[in-house]
């Protein structure tokens, strides 16, 4: 029988949770030593039933450092003799970058394109808070229980929180990419009490991307691409015909004809389409005549239907005045007519005077 002076737990790996100390065929003895080190906790098990839970630090065993287990020994005396016992060490350590992703789509109802099933990833970090609750609902009495022992039901839970925060954020399928940040705490926190039933802490949750469903990808590029070309549809439309005009130019033999002949098509209504255009142009650089109404060049000096100056021109010697002038710097005619009674000058074509009321 050998007595154990020392015992504790050098952790080597990176993904142990819980090592359970291999007595072989050692006992405890009073006096024995227990080291804890940094981010670990020990735990003494007797049949099965956690026990005495051991923090960071150097312990003496005796009756006052393992009471649990004095009574679960039902030792009338206290600690006296030597004994064997389960011991585990948990380590309490983040145990950061695991992975995560959906292995099925979620569906999501989105304001903007109904019904969308969209795929996540991303990684997450984790500790043991509580090492006794830990033990008691996942690890046991295994030897050993390592993050792959918990990640496939740590991903269980992800989806279902993935789905309740995303719906309840009412964030747009295509602002999801702007606010990954605020989505991973919103899950971070959904899954919290989650964890702390299993002794757990989940310290953070991270979403790296979101992929959607390579129909919606496809027809979201072509509504980018077609919004680009909206605004310039004329100048895409001249640039192609240009194009095909110096492609029709390099063959001159049939198929070069033929083109020719299509692009003869559509070069004629274009110009039929320019040509539709002048007359509008035009019609918008004509002016009423003051007189009778009739639509006039804007650059005419008289109305040709009933010779009514235009513009500010002299009406007698056609010279242009100032805009606002009595008489013309030429000639020296009135520019305005004038009423005979009382000399006021009187817009042409009117009947009576505005100031005295003479008819005209």
């Amino acid at each position: 029988m050998g007595l154990l002076k020392n015992i504790e737990w050098t952790d080597e790996s990176k993904n142990i949770i819980v090592h359970k100390f291999d007595m072989k065929n050692d006992y405890v003895s009073k006096g024995s030593a227990l080291t804890v080190r940094d981010s670990q906790v020990a735990i003494f098990a007797h049949k099965g039933k956690m026990a005495d839970v051991f923090l960071p630090g150097f312990y003496k065993l005796d009756t006052e450092s393992i009471p649990v287990l004095t009574k679960l020994m039902s030792w009338k005396y206290g600690f006296e003799n030597p004994f064997r016992s389960d011991i585990y060490f948990v380590n309490t350590r983040q145990f950061t970058n695991m992975k995560w992703g959906t292995a099925n789509p979620i569906i999501l109802r989105d304001a903007d394109y109904g019904a969308v099933r969209v795929r996540g990833y991303g990684t997450y970090a984790f500790r043991v808070k509580d090492a006794f609750v830990f033990m008691q609902e996942l690890s046991g009495t295994n030897s050993s229980f390592r993050t792959e022992d918990i990640t496939s039901y740590i991903k269980s839970i992800v989806v279902s929180a993935i789905s309740d925060a995303l719906g309840e954020s009412g964030i747009p399928i295509l602002d999801m990419a702007g606010n990954l940040l605020e989505l991973g705490e919103a899950v971070r926190r959904g899954m919290q009490p989650t964890f702390e039933k299993l002794g757990l802490e989940l310290t953070n949750f991270v979403f790296e991307n979101f992929s959607l469903p390579k129909e919606l990808e496809e027809a979201l590029d072509k509504n980018t691409s077609l919004g680009m070309m909206r605004g310039n549809m004329d100048v895409y439309t001249r640039m192609a015909q240009a194009d095909a005009l110096k492609e029709a130019a390099k063959n001159p033999g049939m198929a070069g004809a033929t083109m020719g002949a299509g692009l003869g098509f559509g070069m004629g209504n274009m110009f039929g389409s320019m040509m539709r255009e002048q007359p509008a142009a035009a019609a918008a650089e004509t002016t009423a005549c003051p007189k009778c109404g009739a639509r006039v060049p804007a650059s005419a000096k008289f109305c040709p239907d009933c010779g009514q100056p235009m513009g500010n021109v002299c009406p007698k010697c056609g010279k242009p005045v100032k805009a606002g002038a009595k008489f013309c710097p030429e000639c020296g005619a009135p520019l305005h007519a004038a009423c005979p009674k009382c000399g006021k000058p009187v817009k042409a074509g009117a009947k009576f005077c505005p100031e005295c009321g003479a008819k005209l």
